[in-house]
Parts: structure tokens; sequence; C-alpha cells
């Protein structure tokens, strides 16, 4: 019998004034450099930490684009996949960010950002499949929030 490792990836699609924050995955990832997807990252098991997924949201925003998330931190949907050996349960996560200037703050992981109305990120050609699928629902999360 196979043992698999299983991976908790959170990712944030953060809007301001009805656009979304994409970042372009930089050169220094060894999947997808140059697609264009929402920040996110790896959950650190640690169980002192409680709410665990909206702080993995918070830490990964901060860590990427140099912004903090504002409150409410909703879960949109999840789903999973394969990367080798490891399944990757990927989470994804809604927040809105008011106030603050994003930018490439880890260069390795993000080429740069952009903020982008939901059309232009949906059809753009760096935006994968599945980012597409999760953008869509995204989409209505947002507007049933009137944000």
């Amino acid at each position: 019998m196979q043992r698999h490792r299983v991976v908790v990836n959170v990712e944030v699609a953060v809007v301001r004034d009805g656009q979304y924050l994409a970042t372009v995955r930089g050169s220094g990832e060894g999947y997808g450099a140059g697609w264009l997807g929402f920040p996110g990252g790896k959950v650190n098991p640690d169980p002192a930490v409680p709410n665990v997924l909206e702080e993995t949201a918070r830490r990964e925003v901060l860590e990427e684009v140099g912004l903090t998330p504002d409150d409410p931190i909703v879960y949109v949907e999840s789903h999973t996949f394969a990367i080798g050996d490891d399944v990757v349960l990927d989470v994804v996560m809604l927040a809105r960010s008011i106030s603050g200037d994003a930018y490439a703050a880890s260069p390795g992981e993000v080429a740069c950002v952009e903020w982008l109305p939901y059309d232009a990120f949906r059809d753009d050609v760096r935006t994968q499949p599945w980012t597409r699928d999760s953008l869509l629902i995204v989409e209505r999360k947002r507007r049933e929030f009137g944000w």
C-alpha cells in the first residue's frame, strides 16, 4: 500500500475596490513560475495556533505581498491535487484589504503583483484552469458579501 503525505495549502483571494490581488509566481518556484494566482502557502503544524486556516492566510499574505488582510477572512472552497507522491489539500479563502500597498515581498516566490478585475484575471493566459474554477466561486462569494 502506497502512503501519501498530505500537505494543507491556503490560498487567499484578496479583494479591494472590486479587483483581485493577483500574484505572478516567481522564477524561484519549482512549479508554475510565471502563472497568475492568489497569495498563499502551506499550513505550519502547530497545535498552539488557533484558527489555523485564517492565521495561515494572514501570514502568507503578509509574507508574499506585504499586506495584512482585514477581518473577516472567510472560507470559500477546497479541492485536492497531487504533486508527485504528495496529496495537496488546497483551501481557498476570501479577504479584503482596504489599505496598504501590495508588493512582491518575497521575490523568489512572487515576481510581481497586479490588481485585476474579475474578467481580466479569469481571461489572462497566465491563469490556470483550476485557478479560474476557484476564481468563479470566489467571485460569487464576494458578491454575496457585497465586497
